[in-house]
């Protein structure tokens, strides 16, 4: 985490009115079970754990929702990578099922709790569209859309004019439609969930990083700047922020930045034809391209950019380029914001749950889909941290697997992108 990142303009705490409160660790403290990451990995987690009885205590060097979780699309997004068919073939019939169970239901489980806590973050469930801009994309979603309907969920294929009348453009050529996407100011959003953990017992402090994490006679010990916490159990919960505490882990994802351009307002007349049902759309293809318009009639529109902190959409031209090719009655709309943040990527594109050693579990890799998906985690981990009961967890716990040459990920992430681009353009 950099200095530079730190002052990223990012619109959602602006929308906020108000930063986080939780001060920095002062002294020497003991827990059942200690945190380290303040995402929603970590948030949901702790509130999960206080709600059981537990005094969990939360650490992380800047605060609730600085990292990714306070800066990506705001997208809910039901589902995985793999479609349901794959996950069952992947995991086996039993353990498949009940993980395309839970990959289904993990936006009505963070509607559920945004409510269930009463957290005001602009939570509306008005469906995601999964579009296709070529033929081939077009038979990928649709598989997609046929295992989703053959198991009932609330999926389906729109027709022409439906997709043209819900985005406003006429780009795509094929899109289903699931109910139980939405979207959500996910800043808002970490700072109710860390509200919610604080009133239900859990200890929180920003402004602390972790220097190290030393193993003493049955217990970890964790040390800061200005105190340490001995905890029977740790939770490493720093996805694209993940550094060297442990061996290894730093190097089994690679850190991608995804970034988000936002417009100003829209005028009423513009913002009621671009994606005027107020569902949220992401692109299929290896280069995902997504945007909804928010609460407030912005247009944010996200995907890759450059593989460094920014903070302007001066040098998001190729997604506000993209915008106006979408809807050219944007040109001459001020793009006033854009920011980025560091997504984790895994080998095989799906979370990863390790047990490191004894007491000492991570929890990263949500391949850009982590804000329902960690929300919904979190609940699971809690379970896991309290009971050691594996049963509980949808993923099973794997091996640390580091990338060859993951130090090199800019200059990777960088090609692999061009790649993707180059044979989402083609269509190969």
């Amino acid at each position: 985490m950099t200095a530079t990142e730190t002052a990223t303009r990012n619109l959602y705490p602006e929308d906020a009115g108000q930063t986080t409160d939780y001060p920095a660790l002062d002294g020497h403290c003991r827990a059942s079970i200690a945190i380290i990451g303040g995402g929603f990995t970590g948030l949901s987690t702790a509130l999960h754990l206080a709600e059981a009885g537990e005094r969990p205590i939360l650490l992380d060097s800047e605060g609730p929702g600085w990292g990714a979780s306070g800066r990506n699309g705001g997208q809910l997004n039901p589902g995985l990578k793999y479609d349901p068919d794959i996950l069952e073939a992947m995991f086996g019939q039993e353990a498949g099922a009940a993980l395309v169970d839970f990959a289904y239901g993990v936006t009505d489980f963070t509607a559920g709790l945004v409510k269930r806590h009463g957290i005001e973050c602009d939570l509306r469930q008005n469906g995601t569209i999964r579009a296709a801009t070529l033929p081939k994309h077009a038979k990928t979603v649709e598989r997609t859309a046929a295992q989703c309907i053959r198991r009932g969920m609330p999926v389906r294929i729109l027709s022409p004019d439906e997709l043209q009348n819900a985005t406003g453009t006429d780009r795509y050529c094929s899109a289903m439609w699931d109910a139980r996407g939405g979207d959500l100011n996910p800043y808002k959003f970490a700072l109710g969930l860390a509200s919610a953990a604080a009133q239900a017992g859990a200890r929180i402090h920003g402004a602390t990083p972790v220097l190290s994490l030393d193993r003493v006679a049955g217990d970890w010990v964790l040390r800061t700047p200005h105190g340490t916490v001995r905890a029977q159990r740790v939770l490493l919960a720093t996805n694209g922020y993940t550094g060297a505490l442990f061996p290894g882990l730093e190097r089994s994802v690679v850190p991608v930045f995804s970034a988000i351009a936002a417009t100003a307002p829209l005028p009423d007349a513009l913002a009621a034809r671009i994606m005027a049902t107020r569902a949220v759309l992401y692109e299929a293809g290896l280069i995902t391209v997504y945007y909804r318009v928010d609460a407030h009639n912005r247009l944010l529109i996200g995907g890759r950019g450059p593989m460094r902190p920014l903070d302007t959409a001066a040098v998001l031209g190729n997604l506000t380029g993209y915008a106006q090719t979408l809807w050219p009655d944007l040109a001459g709309i001020e793009w006033t914001h854009g920011w980025n943040g560091r997504i984790a990527m895994t080998k095989d594109h799906l979370p990863h749950i390790h047990d490191l050693a004894p007491g000492l579990t991570a929890c990263l890799g949500y391949n850009g889909r982590g804000v329902a998906l960690s929300a919904a985690l979190g609940e699971r981990l809690a379970d896991y941290l309290r009971t050691d009961d594996a049963g509980v967890l949808p993923f099973p716990t794997t091996p640390v697997q580091p990338f060859p040459f993951q130090r090199f990920w800019p200059l990777g992430a960088w090609f692999a992108i061009q790649s993707g681009r180059i044979r989402d353009r083609f269509g190969i």
